[in-house]
């Protein structure tokens, strides 16, 4: 019995490790986040990832306002987001996907800074160019 428990801890946990996050934990992100900016995408990379399914984006966008910084970051100025999307199949439960922006998208964003880089990264996971 107990041989049987076990195995079925192994399938099942790695299932819940992987599940969407409940809508507080975004929140809380987003309450957290250092950087709550308002920004108009300029420019969008998509680059092949270190997977198949992965790819790395990388946006530079304006700033069209400034709601809360940590990093000093001026309205007018120029940002670079860098993240990275995994295609998933259909039927794939687990935290939600950071979307792909396109150009000329006029977003909110909670971001965080890259440390020893010029670029940010989303704080918010699938919420960091949403509101709730």
């Amino acid at each position: 019995m107990r041989r049987f428990l076990f195995l079925i801890a192994i399938v099942v946990c790695p299932l819940v490790l992987r599940a969407e996050l409940p809508p507080s934990v975004y929140e809380a992100r987003q309450k957290s986040a250092p950087e709550l900016l308002n920004i108009e995408i300029l420019r969008v990379e998509i680059e092949p990832g270190d997977a198949p399914e992965r790819q790395n984006v990388r946006i530079m966008a304006l700033v069209n306002k400034v709601t809360r910084t940590a990093t000093d970051v001026k309205e007018g100025g120029l940002i670079n987001i860098f993240y990275t999307v995994t295609a998933r199949q259909n039927g794939w439960a687990g935290p939600g996907e950071i979307p792909i922006l396109e150009e000329k998208d006029k977003t909110v964003a909670y971001l965080t800074k890259v440390e020893a880089s010029d670029e940010y990264a989303p704080a918010a996971g699938a919420m960091t160019f949403r509101n709730f």
